[in-house]
Order: structure tokens, then sequence, then C-alpha cells
């Protein structure tokens, strides 16, 4: 039986198939190969089968693939604008297709991916208000969501 460490701040967006948290392992001089190995054990023991990474670099990405996930990258820069965000929600609908289970992440989960996420729950057509988009990942991340997040969450 696997056991490993859930990531950290780790929460169900769409439950058993849209997951996200931090980068595994941590980030910058936080980064501990051994809590990422632990991680991934931790992920492969509770059905996941791909990883969605928005950093910058491809930081983990041979790790993912080595544990047997699948991989996808689609680095994000600190400012997103409505076309880098359609190119994200498309990179997470194909990430979560053919009933694989993803784990989507940054190094941390920020106002950006905050906004990423209720920004995809509009554009996927599960929420059809982006005000209800925005209470629910709120409610989802515990996070407030601050202008640059709720900018991302489609308004038609």
């Amino acid at each position: 039986m696997k056991t490993g460490l859930e990531p950290r701040e780790f929460r169900w967006v769409i439950k058993d198939r849209l997951a996200v948290s931090q980068r595994p392992g941590g980030y910058g001089d936080g980064h501990r190969r051994i809590r990422r190995a632990e991680e991934l054990t931790w992920m492969q023991g509770n059905g996941f089968t791909s990883v969605l990474s928005l950093c910058e670099g491809n930081q983990n990405l041979a790790a993912y693939e080595e544990a047997g996930f699948e991989a996808f990258h689609h680095p994000m820069a600190a400012t997103v604008d409505t076309e880098i965000a359609i190119g994200v929600f498309n990179a997470i609908s194909d990430s979560i297709q053919d009933d694989r289970v993803t784990l989507l992440h940054k190094d941390t989960i920020d106002d950006v991916l905050t906004g990423i996420l209720g920004g995809y729950l509009v554009y996927s057509g599960l929420l059809r208000s982006p005000i209800q988009a925005m209470a629910v990942i709120q409610e989802i991340t515990a996070r407030p969501l601050g202008p640059l997040g709720r900018s991302l969450i489609p308004t038609n």
C-alpha cells in the first residue's frame, strides 16, 4: 500500500477529476526532492494520472513522467491576459479528458492560479455566473480572490 504525503494546500476543484496544490516538493530554496517523491507516491495511491504544471520553468516534469504520470506543461508568467487564460482553460480541459485525474499547480496557490480555476469553471460551463465562480473558488482554495484573479473569470 502506498501512503506518501498529501501535497501542500491540496484541494479538489472537481472531485476525483481536477485538484490544485502547491508544486509537489515545494519551490525555490524550500524545494525538497524527498518531499516531492512522497507527494508523488500519495498521488499514485489516490488515483492521479496526470499533472498540469503552470510553472514558468520545467521544474519536476521529468520526475512526474518517471513516476508514471502524464505531464502537461503550460507555462504562465506573472502577468496574464485573456488569450493566455483561454490557453490555460483549454490545457485544463485536455488534461482531464478520458477519465484522467489531474493535479494542477504553480509554485504556490496565488491570485493568478485561483483566478484561472474560477475562470475555468465558467469557461467550461460548469458554472454560469462569474460571481458564483468567484465565491466557489474562494471557498475551495480558502483564499480571497484579488483584482488580477477576478479579471481572469469570463463575464459572458
